[in-house]
């Protein structure tokens, strides 16, 4: 996953406050014996953090998984740990525009079961705009770029390979919620991923009655690489557990849900009826906007 930082405010800790998570999964844990339904899985941004631990979950349930990422040597240890028969990885950087047409082509020719594209690359950093004199706006850029036009432009560039299909597939993307409660200190990133969620979910209201699904993850704060910019001990000591949080992600995508929210910002109850309110808000625009082209 690409790191980046901007600025950092070492006076303003908000990301400890937005690292709540319930462990309320007595719905989930009753589920019967299920299995993830794709058999097949690019996972894009898969060399570290929450990639690296879905990709390691998912080999571990019998998924084949093919890694996508920058750093050779971390697909490799990546391949080795796992075996041939279950994993593999191709080299590639998400915001390459250029070769992605021959990326996807690459992909689908060596790996023609591919069923799902599992997109999770992201990059977070502190932004001051109180002092737009330090602002680098070629940074915020890029990360707009990588969390938003990039995951775009792959998505789209897939669409029409997993939709030919006879099979299920589906189109997996991990966003966050700040995509709903902004994080003011992170400007960049919460703005990107707003951009992402509005393109989720409009891509999943068009593509309804298609075989392929269309699946967005919600993670809280995360032990990861992400908040490196923290520095490392403090970065990568909040949050949630990277593998407890995969584990209950791993559950809700067993259980079929399209839109998997794993915590909270802030309390969870509030947090959850303002998802609802919106969704239904959401629900009822589709409607009007699609039966009126």
């Amino acid at each position: 996953m690409l790191t980046t930082a901007i600025q950092p405010l070492h006076s303003v800790d908000i990301l400890p406050r937005l690292s709540g998570f319930h462990h309320s999964n007595q719905r989930l844990n009753s589920l019967p014996n299920m299995s993830f339904l794709y058999k097949q899985v690019l996972l894009v941004g898969a060399t570290s953090g929450i990639g690296a631990a879905t990709a390691d979950k998912l080999v571990e349930n019998g998924v084949k998984v093919i890694a996508v990422g920058r750093r050779q040597e971390r697909l490799d240890a990546f391949v080795k740990k796992h075996g041939s028969s279950k994993a593999a990885s191709v080299r590639f950087d998400i915001t390459d525009r250029a070769g992605l047409d021959d990326f996807v082509k690459r992909v689908v020719d060596e790996f023609p079961d591919l069923d799902c594209v599992f997109i999770n690359s992201g990059i977070q950093s502190q932004i001051k705009l109180s002092e737009p004199s330090s602002v680098d706006l070629d940074a915020f850029r890029e990360e707009i770029n990588v969390n938003f036009l990039s995951v775009v432009d792959m998505s789209v560039k897939f669409l029409p390979r997993l939709q030919e299909k006879a099979m299920p597939t589906s189109l997996i993307i991990t966003g966050t919620h700040l995509a709903l409660i902004p994080a003011v200190t992170l400007p960049a990133y919460s703005a990107s991923k707003a951009a992402l969620h509005a393109f989720v979910y409009s891509l999943r209201q068009q593509l309804q009655g298609s075989s392929t699904k269309i699946i967005e993850i919600w993670p809280p704060l995360v032990q990861t690489e992400l908040h490196d910019y923290m520095g490392e001990e403090k970065g990568r000591s909040m949050g949630m557990p990277v593998d407890a949080f995969t584990n209950e992600t791993y559950k809700q995508l067993v259980s079929g849900t399209e839109h998997i929210l794993v915590g909270s910002v802030g309390p969870e109850e509030p947090f959850l009826q303002l998802v609802k309110a919106r969704q239904k808000q959401s629900d009822d625009l589709s409607k009007f906007m699609l039966s009126h082209p």
